[in-house]
């Protein structure tokens, strides 16, 4: 190695002190440290140690020797281990025997001519070194690296500077200004790298938070936020690893991970305003508790009601005892009946037909009478959507009935405005909730009203609005775009704002192929049995042909195993079944 002129090395100091200020790797930083350390004085070789978060040590972290790698047999920058220095001992005395140890704690510079004539420090151990590898150790300079508030950080240490004539040399008063001006620039990059990744954990942390707790409010989507997430993972992974075909250039650079990872951690942050009991909803008349245990009471009501009434004729004696038991009889059996096809439509399911919706409004159309206040009792949010004028009981009533108060209006004006400004194409409906009981169990296809619906939908705007708020530097701006559109589909006609195709980036279909998947597979639903992955897969493949999902990047999942893959970590055992995915490849691929 040349040795550097003077004007040289200030120009290395320079372009060093640029070099760390910009590298955010934290290995690429320590190995600029040290290189240009070495470079600047010809050493032969030095040591990177960081203090430990325990502050307690000196962890090793790099150590370069080009002379003796290459009198080994071995290359340049093959790094030497060796354990981490003590800074105190067991009685907690702090350890000025090592010279790395002293120079931490004093936080001074320390230049050693020759290792072999120095009493103050414990050479043994470098003393033994050299035996073993027939190196000599001689001149030593260790500088501590400080950051911004003077605490010592690490400490740099090269060993045996070289004159022109490769004789080994005291590390003199011109270099070791400048090699302490670098371990100082050194200091602030690596501090200032800390601090960004202590940032980065931080922000992460509280991803998985707001994952977390999104998961945990409902027992139903436990999970969700931590496994989409997974297999969007898993497709940009496989992606990236293609050479040939549509993605033989789609690649992601460190900080687009880090985005990607942001933006799937994030993508139903706007769960956080979706009540619960509209996503639990798992019968119709489902609120935040099942209300058909009220339906049931009135036909428990109706029931004593002819009790009573078979009772009272058989006192009077004006009818015969058997018919007025036959008529009793059939009654109980109707109520019964009526009852348990209400409970039927209370389910949900794939189709409620025309026939059934009519004899549903004819059993509504019966009475039963009320003989208490239903007033009493009451929130003062219930009693504002009463009128005051309600019949007082006694008074007969609609076994089911749909009133003024089931509808609960918004409770502040919803901003049009807003979404419109965002172009989003699903807009917020007249009434924030229906509760009418006709007017639920008489839902056609599952148990969601297009008010509940709405809600469920609409967490999607919401996880775009609470993005778009948050102050996301350069680096992380397509976060909102990347999370925000895995309801959207390839032909227009997702939610929110019916983007197509080419209207999306890779990462956002990416996105919206995982949460379609986690949701088909996923056993913890309150309305569905969890599908096999063959089930899953075939459903998937039609939307393909519908154009909901992308083709290239469904070729992508199928051929590269993504869903065997997460089906052998996700699913249940049962739910595991053979698959020929040459069955579910969109028609180009298969041909």
């Amino acid at each position: 190695m040349a040795v550097l002129q003077k004007e040289e090395r200030y120009r290395t100091l320079i372009e060093l002190g640029i070099a760390l200020s910009a590298e955010r790797n934290h290995d690429r930083l320590m190995e600029k440290i040290l290189h240009g350390a070495k470079s600047m004085c010809n050493a032969d070789g030095g040591t990177l140690y960081l203090v430990t978060e325990a502050k307690d040590g000196l962890r090793f972290e790099i150590m370069l020797n080009d002379t003796l790698n290459i009198a080994m047999g071995g290359t340049t920058d093959k790094p030497i281990p060796f354990p981490p220095l003590r800074l105190r001992d067991d009685q907690g005395e702090p350890n000025h025997k090592n010279v790395s140890s002293h120079c931490a704690l004093t936080g001074t510079t320390i230049n050693i001519v020759d290792a072999y004539d120095v009493d103050k420090f414990d050479f043994s151990g470098t003393k033994a070194f050299d035996a073993k590898t027939g190196y000599r150790s001689k001149s030593f300079l260790t500088v501590p690296l400080k950051n911004y508030e003077g605490e010592v950080i690490g400490v740099l240490q090269l060993i045996n500077a070289r004159d022109r004539r490769n004789r080994i040399v005291t590390f003199g008063p011109d270099i070791t200004p400048l090699i302490e001006a670098l371990a100082s620039q050194a200091a602030v990059a690596l501090d200032n790298q800390r601090l960004i990744e202590a940032q980065k954990n931080l922000f992460k942390s509280f991803i998985q938070v707001i994952a977390g707790s999104i998961d945990a409010k409902s027992p139903y989507t436990g999970g969700h936020c931590h496994r989409v997430p997974a297999v969007t993972f898993m497709m940009a992974q496989a992606a990236c690893d293609q050479t040939t075909g549509v993605f033989a250039d789609f690649n992601l650079t460190e900080d687009e991970w880090y985005e990607l990872e942001v933006s799937a951690g994030l993508h139903d942050c706007g769960k956080v305003t979706t009540p619960e009991y509209i996503v639990d909803k798992a019968t119709k008349l489902e609120t935040i508790y099942n209300r058909i245990h009220e339906i049931r009471m009135r036909f428990e009501v109706r029931k004593r009601d002819a009790v009573i009434l078979y009772l009272e004729g058989l006192l009077a004696g004006e009818e015969d005892a058997e018919l007025l038991k036959t008529r009793l009889d059939e009654t109980l059996a109707a109520l019964d009946d009526d009852f348990a096809f209400i409970a039927e439509c209370n389910v949900g399911g794939e189709f409620m037909a025309p026939e059934k919706i009519d004899r549903m409004k004819a059993i509504a159309a019966q009475t039963w009478t009320r003989t208490i206040d239903d007033t009493l009792g009451l929130s003062i949010d219930e009693m504002r959507r009463r009128t005051g004028d309600e019949p007082k009981p006694p008074v007969a009533e609609p076994m089911l009935a749909d009133k003024d108060w089931h509808v609960i209006p918004h409770e502040v004006a919803v901003d049009i405005a807003h979404y419109e400004s965002e172009g989003f194409k699903m807009k917020p409906l007249e009434n924030r909730y229906n509760l009418g009981e006709i007017y639920n169990l008489a839902i056609g296809r599952g148990t969601l009203t297009a008010e509940d619906r709405f809600k469920i939908n609409d967490h999607i705007v919401q996880t775009i609005f609470m993005l778009k708020a948050l102050p996301f530097p350069k680096n992380l701006s397509r976060v909102a775009e990347w999370a925000g559109g895995h309801h959207e589909k390839m032909d227009g006609t997702g939610y929110p704002k019916g983007l197509k195709r080419d209207d999306m980036s890779w990462p956002a279909r990416m996105m919206a192929i995982a949460d379609i998947f986690e949701a088909l597979t996923a056993a913890d639903r309150p309305y569905k049995k969890p599908k096999t992955l063959s089930e899953s897969l075939k459903i998937m493949s039609f939307m393909v042909k519908d154009q909901h999902i992308d083709p290239d990047l469904w070729e992508l999942f199928l051929t590269s195993g993504i869903w065997k893959t997460y089906a052998e970590k996700y699913l249940r055992p049962e739910q595991v079944d053979e698959v020929d995915i040459a069955r579910f490849m969109p028609p180009k691929a298969a041909e």
